[in-house]
């Protein structure tokens, strides 16, 4: 269609998506690609241009091109893609993109549900068939149906219309087998074996070419296809009949198939002759093919497009634009919306012609086609036994009046039918399964766990408990005894690697594992008991923040408050006082930083206290049990007498952990190992007893308050049933133990037998510490920490701030300092009081107010009272040109001499005065504006 050349056609691009390696998509394209048809339409001014893209039967890789080819090549239309898991999403692009896709064998019910007015299926829907299914089921009189389906989206559609359909004829499906897509043919082997187990001999086959025929031919291995057995195929892979395998058609012997039917006529011989030969020339490697009903489709569908597309000559410009190729396939955002897509899509509803597959029209985007024929395969071929329609039932002969009144579902309107194991005889649709044999169970103990999976399976299978016991009722022997004569029956019994070689084993139902108890004792108090509420983790960092918290109420508080100030140890001795002190007292501290971090620490240190004496409180008061040994080699070592149950495989663990014979002590009842060990190992009893977890925990029903379960001492899977190998119950009583395992049956069953006790703890349950860990207060530390930092920041910041004049421009302008230099300064200036904090000029004021308090006071007065000071040993001049005020921090005095008129010029007078402390000189120079080198001569 494609090479057209002629200037008068016009060109419109079609896109064709289909996995040409397969068989299905080669037969399509040659199908749509058959030139003849405009050989036959010459007139026709329009000629379809195919851009076919191979999707790969992958499910991403048709949407992918489906895209491409609405972007970049700008199609009017889509056929395809080939199966209905890519149609569905290439669907939804062609409804974003107005562009109609035209699908020939996408046949899911599933797509109608996506509701796009422009999706078209030329194809059958497989929901169709499912009454022609159900008429041939109630024909025979057959109540029980199994379904075999390919486990993808290709049967989600078909399935329920099918269950529906048979529950209109009073049968029903018990179980439904469901097949991986790429299962492998040990997987589709153990599916069909569990299939025998059933009762139900009627099956259903609803999947691909290629995968059915694997299925029927490990059906024929199996024994499957013998007599007595019933395999009915769904359209899709009876209109393939002609296409499969010689091989594979001698194992699908007497199946029955639902098959599409498609009128004989004289254009159809000629297009299969001239297609076969087409194809032969294209496909020489491809030696069995014949042309079915999914290619007369691909043909009728390009047939219906290429009529729709030339009946839209004069209304729309149907012409290719040159596209604009973009490499950005994902952004949906972009896609032209087409302007021939709406009314393509008005005139392919209105397409009607004769087909090849017959009368072609649109009724809602599907063609109507609901005739089959029933076939049953015999030697090479399909032959036909009967027709089935909507209105007239199962018919041997097509009728052409349709009579509503006369619909038939009688076995008498079908021709003879051979069925498998080439027998004639109807098959009656179920049988005993296992051959009609019961089985036998070996059981050592009750069967509560076995009844109630039995009951889940989803078919019957009968069977009888044959206790494992001598005539007296004494056990027969070992549980090892009992595996060993597991070949045609199922028992109960721990699994362990040994047993595995003879036997196999379902899941576990119990808790795996062997254990060991040991009796209870309260546990003593000791002189340490105190430090047992906290672990050691939390006493170390505890204490680690103890001393964070001193050091930065220090750094906060070292320039501002004096009692942060002094010698090296002095200061540390006070800022670690401060921070274990706030445990009984809070002392006062003077920046706003400070306060904040302590009243933070403070609430640490209040919830650390309140649960240190709640844990405290418990430890001392609540009765403590701990058990007697804890340790598995110090029984060893001490030669301490141990027990294990009767005839359980824990004799030989215990062997293999080096216990010796004398050590080891039988007992048949948890009565008899109370008493052993209550004796105790010196008295004739136990220390301590070995047995399976789910026996530990009925002991520990009983005696849950005098005993404990301390250690697992052994791995094993629990308790299971074991099978002979092969058998094909394992799968089915695997998966319906978890259905029993995780509902309120097992609780049933172990409140039965292990009578729980409700006022005793958990015998799995160790005894737990009551120490707290860091775990518990992490919160509360990332709070003091984050806290602490944030202060420590703030304060930092603020003092190199004020500081920056001194600490980070040089002292010698002419010579820049360096690092070191610059950061010691920076520590001596931090050393130095904060005379700017309000501490300080708090005091400050205080001498500024008796200076005030003495003006006045003559000069005789104030030598006078310096006279009475008792420490003469110091001395300064007081002159006439020295008018300044002279303050004593520790006097809380201040004393100005004033020039006297009677005194001469250069006068002066001897004062015995303490020393003045330098820093207040300093202060007191600053105050009255005195420069740096009269400060120093001042303080000489």
């Amino acid at each position: 269609m494609g090479k057209a050349q002629n200037k008068t056609f016009i060109p419109v691009n079609v896109g064709v998506i289909l996995d040409l390696h397969t068989w299905k998509g080669r037969m399509g394209w040659s199908c749509i690609n058959m030139a003849h048809f405009y050989a036959s339409n010459s007139h026709y001014k329009t000629r379809l241009v195919l851009n076919t893209t191979d999707s790969k039967n992958d499910v991403v890789q048709a949407p992918v091109a489906a895209l491409d080819l609405i972007k970049n090549t700008e199609v009017q239309a889509i056929i395809g893609p080939q199966n209905s898991m890519q149609a569905n999403f290439v669907i939804n692009l062609g409804k974003k993109a107005q562009v109609p896709t035209i699908s020939f064998s996408a046949t899911s019910p599933s797509l109608t549900s996506l509701r796009s007015k422009y999706f078209f299926r030329v194809a059958q829907n497989d929901s169709a068939q499912v009454k022609a299914l159900s008429a041939i089921v109630k024909a025979f009189g057959w109540k029980q149906v199994v379904p075999i389906y390919i486990n993808n989206e290709y049967r989600e559609g078909i399935i329920p219309f099918l269950i529906d359909a048979l529950q209109d004829v009073d049968a029903c499906v018990p179980y439904q087998s469901a097949i991986a897509p790429l299962a492998t043919d040990d997987a589709i082997s153990k599916e069909l074996y569990k299939l025998m187990t059933m009762q139900t001999r009627v099956f259903i086959v609803h999947m691909t070419r290629n995968l059915s025929s694997r299925l029927f031919t490990k059906a024929r291995e199996v024994g499957m296809m013998r007599e007595g057995y019933v395999w009915i195929v769904t359209s899709g892979i009876a209109n393939s009949f002609s296409s499969i395998e010689p091989s594979v058609l001698d194992s699908m012997q007497g199946v029955l198939g639902v098959k599409t039917y498609i009128p004989k006529t004289k254009e159809l011989k000629n297009f299969a002759i001239r297609w076969k030969r087409t194809f032969q020339q294209e496909n020489p490697n491809i030696t069995n093919f014949d042309l079915n009903v999914f290619g007369l489709w691909a043909f009728d569908a390009t047939s219906a497009l290429a009529t729709a597309v030339e009946k839209l000559v004069g209304y729309a410009n149907l012409g290719s634009e040159q596209p604009n190729p973009s490499s950005n396939l994902i952004d949906l955002e972009t896609i032209r919306v087409s302007k021939n897509g709406p009314k393509l899509r008005e005139v392919l509803l209105g397409v009607r012609f004769k087909g090849l597959s017959g009368e072609f029209n649109f009724l809602n985007g599907q063609i109507k086609s609901s005739t089959f024929q029933i076939t049953n395969v015999i030697d090479d071929i399909g032959r036909v036994v009967a027709f089935w329609t909507p209105e007239n039932g199962l018919r041997r002969e097509l009728m052409n009046s349709v009579n509503k009144n006369v619909y038939s579902t009688s076995k008498n309107n079908l021709r003879l039918i051979t069925w498998p194991g080439d027998v004639e005889i109807v098959p009656k649709g179920w049988e005993i399964p296992t051959n009609g044999k019961k089985l036998r169970i070996g059981v050592p103990v009750k069967g509560d766990v076995f009844d109630a999976v039995m009951k889940s399976l989803p078919y019957a299978v009968r069977y009888e408990f044959i206790p494992f016991a001598k005539p007296d009722g004494e056990s027969a022997g070992t549980y090892n005894d009992l595996v060993y004569q597991v070949y045609q029956g199922v028992g109960d019994t721990t699994i362990i690697e040994n047993r595995s070689k003879y036997v196999d084993f379902t899941l576990p139902y119990t808790e795996s594992g062997v254990s060991m108890v040991v009796p209870l004792r309260d546990r003593k108090k000791n002189a340490w008991v105190f430090l047992k509420p906290l672990s050691l983790d939390l006493w170390i960092t505890t204490a680690c923040f103890f001393v964070f918290i001193g050091f930065v109420v220090w750094v906060l508080e070292h320039q501002v408050n004096e009692n942060f100030r002094g010698l090296p140890s002095p200061q540390v001795g006070t800022s670690l006082w401060y921070a274990f002190s706030t445990i009984v007292s809070h002392n006062i501290v003077i920046s706003n930083c400070a306060r904040f971090v302590v009243i933070i620490w403070v609430f640490v240190v209040l919830i650390l206290i309140q649960c240190y004496t709640a844990s405290l409180t418990s430890l001392l008061t609540v009765q403590q049990l701990q058990p007697t040994i804890t340790d598995l080699k110090q029984l060893i070592k001490n030669g301490e007498k141990v027990g294990y149950q009767k005839d359980s495989f824990v004799l030989g663990i215990l062997k293999e952990m080096n216990f010796k014979d004398f050590q080891l002590k039988q007992y048949n009842s948890t009565d008899e190992c109370h008493e052993l060990l209550s004796k105790g190992s010196a008295n004739g009893g136990i220390a301590a007893t070995f047995d399976e977890v789910p026996y530990m925990k009925l002991f520990l029903g009983t005696y849950c308050s005098k005993y404990t379960m301390v250690s697992s001492v052994y791995k094993t899977d629990g308790f299971g049933f074991v099978f002979p190998m092969g058998s094909p119950l394992i799968a089915d009583i695997s998966r319906q133990i978890l259905n029993v395992t995780e509902g309120e049956k097992m609780k049933e069953i172990e409140s039965a037998w292990f009578r729980e006790n409700t006022t005793c703890l958990d015998p799995n349950t160790p005894p737990s510490s009551p120490s707290l860990d860091v775990a518990s207060f992490w919160g509360l530390f990332l709070i003091a920490r984050v806290a602490s930092l944030l202060a420590l920041i703030f304060s930092i910041s603020m003092f190199l701030y004020k500081e920056k004049q001194h600490i980070f421009m040089p002292s010698n302008p002419n010579q820049a300092d360096s690092i070191w230099r610059r950061i010691l300064h920076m520590f001596r200036r931090f050393d130095k009081k904060d005379l700017s904090s309000h501490t300080f000029r708090k005091k400050t004021m205080s001498f500024r107010d008796i200076e005030s308090s003495t003006n006045g006071i003559h000069a005789n007065d104030v030598s006078t009272r310096i006279k009475c000071l008792p420490s003469p040993s110091n001395s300064i001049e007081l002159t006439e040109t020295h008018s300044r005020s002279l303050e004593f921090h520790d006097l809380g005095m201040s004393f100005r001499e004033y020039s006297d008129s009677k005194t001469n010029v250069g006068q002066t007078s001897q004062l015995a005065v303490p020393p003045i402390p330098s820093e207040l000189i300093k202060y007191q120079n600053q105050d009255q504006g005195l420069g740096t080198s009269e400060i120093e001569h001042e303080n000489t």
